[in-house]
């Protein structure tokens, strides 16, 4: 198995920008979001439970979940975010573990966005976090999902702070400036996380 990097960071932070710069540097990545969508996706049994714990509301067809319904459902209640994770998390760890396992590049990236929420950071070699300004990253999240600042805020709202992801985070990448920027601070990190391979 490779050496992980596991990157986090709250939503609208960059992950995915970040993520793809890596992958042009020939990095393998596993992304928890990716493999999430493809289960929601493709999984028969999830598609069916999801079907009798929420009704046909949920869906947009008959097999197409509805995800911006189903975001809305787990970020209002707690108890209906707790009966997604339990069904979709073990799914998605079987999943994670097998892409990780087969990861051929001297690193691998993971994209984990509730990385401290579901106490992972032990299943990775190094912890990379993604900070963006509060402002930044509404609006940057409500463009991208057509969404609304106040429904982006209460999102935000139900992750962990940005104090507490930086306690746990080695490396931390500053998204607040231009693309450029943001792809040089990518190649040092690129850089540093290959001698750590190395080692």
């Amino acid at each position: 198995m490779s050496y992980i990097v596991a990157l986090t960071g709250g939503i609208g932070s960059g992950k995915s920008t970040i993520a793809n710069i890596f992958a042009e540097m020939g990095v393998d990545i596993t992304d928890s979001d990716v493999i999430s969508r493809q289960i929601l996706t493709e999984n028969r049994e999830v598609l069916t439970a999801m079907h009798k714990h929420f009704g046909s509301e949920i869906f947009i067809t008959d097999r197409t979940i509805n995800r911006t319904l189903l975001r809305k459902k787990i970020f209002t209640s707690p108890e209906e975010r707790l009966w997604v994770n339990n069904l979709l998390h073990p799914l998605i760890r079987q999943a994670t573990n097998a892409q990780l396992a087969s990861s051929r590049s001297p690193w691998c990236l993971w994209v984990v966005p509730l990385l401290v929420e579901n106490n992972l950071q032990h299943h990775a070699n190094r912890i990379l976090l993604t900070e963006v300004d509060l402002k930044s990253q509404i609006a940057r999240t409500a463009k991208r999902d057509c969404s609304t600042y106040h429904a982006v805020n209460e999102i935000i709202c139900t992750q962990t702070t940005s104090v507490l992801r930086t306690s746990i985070a080695d490396d931390i990448i500053d998204n607040n400036g231009s693309l450029d920027m943001l792809k040089r601070q990518v190649t040092v990190l690129n850089q540093y996380y290959l001698n750590f391979a190395k080692q």
